[in-house]
């Protein structure tokens, strides 16, 4: 029987309530009693995840990785980028192994966030799904920024053909930009136009908010269409890399590759170009949160999960050697190489037409991380509405699609909110003490969970228990120091991010679950005096 609270107060059993667990068969039993249709197979999950990870890091970090940063902050590896590939993969791939276990384990929705209810209690769960809306929540608002971005450099290779108004940043920064952007357009040009309100700038980027609206009532229609568009986009920006990667190599036999110097900044260039690279292969985790929603996930969660991660290494891969070895990258670069480094390579071999299907792929590439990032959200979000930290409102399902559209509306709509508000570079970097975060939870979890419950089944096993997750909280934590040292305002805004989730949670979480269980306690003790 459900026990009795006097109050909703923390002055009772406080410590006991932070550190209550979820016992997995519990939320299996809901998931199986009111959750989510089964629509998603094996070769939905590896097309996701390929869409989730094979975005703007390969279309735009790569330069940066390869050549360094025009600011001199960030080392580049040169050719040694293949190698700095390979050691961001490893590094992603001890979290995977971690979350392929308990995928197969508690194939409920809400990734990470379930897993440390199972485990680490109700505050840490809380926690954890307050960190991960800075992974997904957040990153879908800076990706959707990006995206616009894209958009409007592909306008640009018409403009012969389009009016000046819609391609002219001087004209249309404002309908284009966020607040913060244009902010630092108009210090170092006073004559761009942007109307003004009481003297504030009005600025509204249209083509961000355009395409969140597209991608959310896309989710809404249901997860398997959106695993069709999603597995659409996939093949159109593999289509366009492997033709990157095949012009390329042929220019070879007119100029040799520029694989000399092989790592121009030693092994501090090629950790600093790790670091970076490491945030081209998120969003595999994403699939986690997807885990109700699979048709057999025992079975196609751990081929899904490890399945895009090593595929879009071998993308990585070849980019890499394609890349370094048209442009010399221990030198100096220019500009155009670092903000869209497959484009200026075939530019500088003639190859327009290819440029501009490059450009597209860029855009696909970045509408499906969008899809698969709002979906991700917003199974984040409907874990902890079942487990009232949130409103009950968001479990309700649409009657026809069998999706949660009144939450898949709320986080679209807040992200709209998102893209005239938030200052997107310290939202981005926040972003990546998320995830960092999440994996080490993660792979923490898994180990107490095998001492907690060594006798659950599990389909899938980490193998080489503890060390592959001792290495996996090794490697991201060494990740996440290592950007704590830097300079900036992100390291001490995340200490703040979390801060104010936990008074979040005391004044209204807490206080929303005690309340819970009084209900439960309540409709228990009318039941038996019937």
């Amino acid at each position: 029987m459900a026990e009795k609270f006097n109050r909703a107060t923390f002055t009772r059993s406080f410590l006991r309530h932070l550190t209550r667990i979820k016992a997995p068969d519990e939320m299996l039993a809901e998931a199986k009693e009111g959750g989510l249709d089964k629509t998603l197979g094996v070769w939905d999950l590896i097309i996701l995840g390929v869409g989730a990870i094979i975005g703007s890091g390969i279309f735009a970090v790569v330069g940066i990785a390869a050549a360094g940063s025009a600011d001199g902050a960030s080392l580049g590896a040169g050719p040694a980028l293949v190698i700095s590939m390979i050691v961001a993969a490893i590094a992603c791939i001890f979290s995977a192994l971690c979350y392929s276990e308990f995928a197969t384990m508690i194939p409920v929705a809400g990734g990470a966030y379930t897993y440390t209810f199972a485990t680490l209690g109700e505050f840490a769960a809380w926690m954890v799904g307050w960190v991960l809306m800075l992974e997904y929540a957040i990153g879908f608002i800076a990706v959707a920024c990006a995206w616009s971005n894209y958009f409007m450099q592909f306008l640009q290779l018409f403009s012969d053909k389009l009016p000046n108004w819609l391609i002219d940043p001087n004209v249309n920064a404002w309908l284009t930009n966020d607040v913060f952007s244009v902010g630092k357009m108009l210090s170092s040009n006073p004559d761009l136009y942007v109307p003004r309100f009481l003297g504030v700038p009005i600025c509204i980027n249209l083509p961000a908010i355009l395409i969140v609206l597209l991608m959310t009532a896309i989710l809404v229609k249901g997860t398997k269409d959106s695993a069709k568009m999603a597995g659409v986009m996939v093949f159109i920006k593999l289509a366009v890399i492997a033709l990157f990667v095949v012009f390329g190599a042929l220019s070879f036999a007119h100029t040799p590759p520029n694989w000399t110097p092989f790592a121009p900044n030693g092994m501090a260039g090629i950790f600093s170009a790790a670091f970076l690279i490491f945030f081209a292969y998120i969003g595999f985790d994403a699939l986690a949160t997807a885990a109700e929603e699979c048709k057999n996930p025992q079975k196609d969660l751990p081929i899904g999960i490890i399945g895009s991660l090593v595929l879009t290494t071998v993308v990585y891969v070849l980019v890499a050697l394609v890349l370094t070895g048209m442009v010399n990258t221990a030198g100096h670069v220019p500009s155009e190489f670092l903000d869209a480094p497959m484009v200026y390579c075939m530019k500088i071999i003639n190859h327009d037409k290819l440029a501009c299907l490059i450009s597209l792929g860029s855009l696909a590439g970045l509408t499906s991380v969008l899809l698969v990032l709002e979906m991700a959200a917003t199974r984040i979000l409907y874990a902890m509405s079942r487990d009232h930290f949130i409103s009950q409102r968001f479990q309700r399902l649409h009657p026809k699609f069998k999706t949660p559209a009144f939450l898949t509306w709320t986080v679209g709509i807040l992200a709209v909110i998102g893209i005239l508000t938030l200052n997107l570079n310290v939202a981005a970097e926040l972003c990546n003490y998320g995830t960092f975060t999440s994996f080490i939870i993660v792979c923490v979890a898994v180990l107490i969970l095998r001492k907690t419950d060594p006798e659950r089944p599990r389909p899938f096993k980490v193998p080489f228990s503890p060390w592959v997750p001792l290495l996996g909280v090794f490697c991201c934590g060494g990740l996440m120091v290592y950007k704590s040292l830097e300079a900036g305002s992100s390291a001490l805004l995340f200490p703040v991010w979390l801060g104010v989730g936990a008074i979040i949670y005391l004044l209204y979480g807490f206080i929303k679950n005690r309340n819970n269980e009084n209900k439960i306690h309540r409709e228990l003790v009318h039941g038996n005096e019937e």
